[in-house]
């Protein structure tokens, strides 16, 4: 099966703020074993994108996976974020950038 990539819109809930130090090593620790994976093509936080704390690229197997990945996400586990799943069609010199 191919893989396909999906983008994972962190979105902040009314607790955000609420987030500490002890949350944010356990988000670091899955995003570090994503990667250690294979499965994490990029991510970071956000600037001037007002809602959205942060975005994590993947490239996964199948949505059900990449969903799977997002509700692990520990801001989402423990209630402080929600995330929306979105797929995208990678344009690269391959596939002539879609055209």
């Amino acid at each position: 099966m191919e893989e396909r990539l999906y983008v994972m819109l962190i979105e902040r809930g009314k607790t955000y703020n609420k987030i500490n130090g002890e949350l944010v090593r356990r988000h670091v620790e899955r995003i570090r074993g994503l990667d250690d994976d294979g499965k994490l093509v990029l991510c970071g936080p956000t600037k001037d994108y007002p809602g959205v704390a942060g975005i994590v690229i993947l490239r996964v197997k199948s949505e059900e996976e990449a969903e799977e990945i997002c509700k692990a996400e520990p801001f989402v586990v423990e209630g402080h974020a929600t995330y929306k799943l979105l797929s995208l069609r990678e344009g690269n010199r391959a596939n002539n950038y879609l055209l």
